[in-house]
């Protein structure tokens, strides 16, 4: 076990323990869908001297009300997903790595998606009743839990499909699909045909046959449930997951205008529409907690669940996600790196919570972090214990949200994908500070024909040099910490061949 400085214990029981001496914050989660971290007008990424760095994607897209959130707040640029939206789902509500709670791959919400030679032992099932969740936890804390957007947390057979049986107390639009059928209230959320059937957002029938495009029905939703549990003086965990900036690329007509000019393809133009309409989203829940006076007790936080999918060029590319390498699904950093930010709704130096959980303004944080950590940080803050047997692989975010480092800190991060068909195969990636691995189960040309890819990420941030040949030393130390991971989160393995052997990663 890692040894810990002696002061960290005396600053991380203090940052338990404050807010039960103050009103228990309200938090409103805010995840969007296949949104990257290029996929946004704020700049994460910064440049040799560490400020801040434009590159064009920051033009292209237009998301004004981040860029208050960020000025509000913090960002962080080495923020980390799962590289596909449920295990980051599960994480998020966990505390749990992918290869813990062994939901690795999206859950196809009709029948098992493992892969020809995919653990069949996976966790298609997803979350149960019976498992620990964070909603669950706050609701012992008097939170009204609030479930806004995509759930995709169980397959369509099981009651846990809705939100409702993992201790939210409301779900507006939960359900076992990955997408909309449509973003339109004209086609009732569904379009036309089976898949129209199928994949209809639920808890919306008041908004059919209207003019509405469906994240601002599903804002107007979560705002009248705020504005129910302020108005009662209860305070809420909002979880909205956007069913935003998914596939289908419905234009959002509201924001069309600025991007017919871009010279970008029609469908990345309505990808922009659909960031653009959640930045809306943002800014109306923005300007909604402060008319309700509850502003400078609400912490806001803002991420995406995996890479981004904007269609501008091949997976394994610096196209979508330019600078870096891939998108959703890939084993490249533009696969897994999302936006992440917190604020204060309403910054002020005279409310007691944000006194006790300061966050700086306007900075930008460097150091690794990963969605799971979201459990630890909002227990902690709601002043609710993990509950004993429970693993936990995340830690509390508060010294990274005041712009510090923090070093009692783990520096990894693992990725297990033990899976197809996707962007990438059948892959397991671990990062240990700037250095990356990739070990590819089965090579094909999309890894150079070998199992591993090895980059320094301080020298080569896109990806461009494979140094596994050059590097043998540190090849062998990454697979030496990625193999130790996966054995110590007990993680299931592909197969050799369809109903065949688990197969291992090797150490060289």
């Amino acid at each position: 076990m890692k040894k810990i400085p002696l002061f960290f214990p005396l600053l991380l029981a203090l940052l338990t323990q404050a807010p039960a001496a103050t009103q228990p914050p309200n938090v409103i989660v805010m995840l969007v869908d296949d949104m990257g971290i290029m996929d946004t007008s704020v700049p994460f990424l910064t440049d040799a001297s560490g400020k801040p760095h434009r590159y064009p994607l920051n033009d292209f897209y237009r998301t004004p009300n981040m860029e208050k959130l960020a000025a509000r707040g913090i960002r962080f640029n080495q923020f980390c997903a799962m590289s596909v939206c449920s295990p980051t789902r599960i994480s998020i509500l966990t505390g749990q790595n992918a290869a813990r709670h062994r939901t690795t791959n999206w859950i196809n919400p009709d029948k098992d998606n493992a892969g020809p030679q995919g653990p069949p032992e996976w966790n298609w099932r997803g979350l149960k009743k019976t498992d620990i969740t964070l909603p669950a936890l706050l609701r012992t804390k008097g939170y009204r839990t609030i479930h806004v957007g995509k759930g995709h947390f169980a397959p369509r057979e099981f009651a846990e499909s809705d939100p409702i049986h993992l201790g939210f107390d409301v779900n507006v639009g939960g359900a076992a699909i990955g997408q909309p059928g449509s973003y339109y209230g004209l086609e009732n959320f569904g379009g036309k045909g089976k898949r129209g059937a199928t994949h209809a957002v639920p808890g919306l029938a008041k908004y059919h046959g209207q003019d509405i495009f469906l994240t601002e029905a599903l804002t107007r939703e979560a705002g009248a449930h705020l504005s129910a549990a302020a108005a009662a003086g209860q305070p809420f965990f909002l979880y909205f997951a956007q069913y935003a900036v998914h596939a289908p690329f419905n234009p959002d007509p509201r924001f069309a205008a600025p991007y017919t000019d871009s010279g970008k393809p029609a469908n990345a133009q309505a990808f922009a529409t659909l960031i653009e309409g959640m930045d809306k989203s943002l800014g109306d829940l923005l300007a909604l907690v402060d008319s309700l006076g509850v502003a400078g007790n609400t912490l806001v936080i803002l991420l995406g669940d995996n890479g981004s999918d904007a269609p501008l060029g091949h997976e394994h590319a610096v196209a979508c996600a330019a600078p870096l390498r891939g998108k959703k699904g890939s084993h490249y950093e533009g696969g897994m790196r999302v936006p992440f930010l917190a604020a204060w709704a309403k910054p002020s130096p005279d409310s007691p919570i944000q006194r006790q959980v300061p966050i700086a303004p306007g900075a930008l944080q460097t150091q690794m972090a990963a969605v799971y950590d979201l459990f630890p940080t909002l227990l902690s803050l709601a002043g609710v214990s993990v509950p004993p047997g429970h693993v936990v692989d995340g830690a509390p975010l508060q010294t990274l949200f005041t712009g510090q480092p923090d070093p009692a800190r783990s520096e990894t991060f693992l990725m297990h994908y033990p899976h197809s068909p996707h962007r990438s195969n059948y892959f397991t990636s671990f990062r240990e500070g700037d250095w990356k691995v990739v070990y590819h189960y089965f090579p094909s040309p999309a890894s150079g024909d070998s199992h591993y890819q090895l980059f320094d990420l301080r020298q080569d941030p896109f990806e461009q040099t494979n140094l596994a040949t050059s590097h043998p030393g540190d090849l062998r130390r990454l697979m030496t910490g990625l193999v130790a991971a996966l054995e110590a989160q007990k993680a299931l393995y592909p197969l050799d061949k369809p109903g065949g052997l688990p197969v291992k990663p090797l150490i060289p």
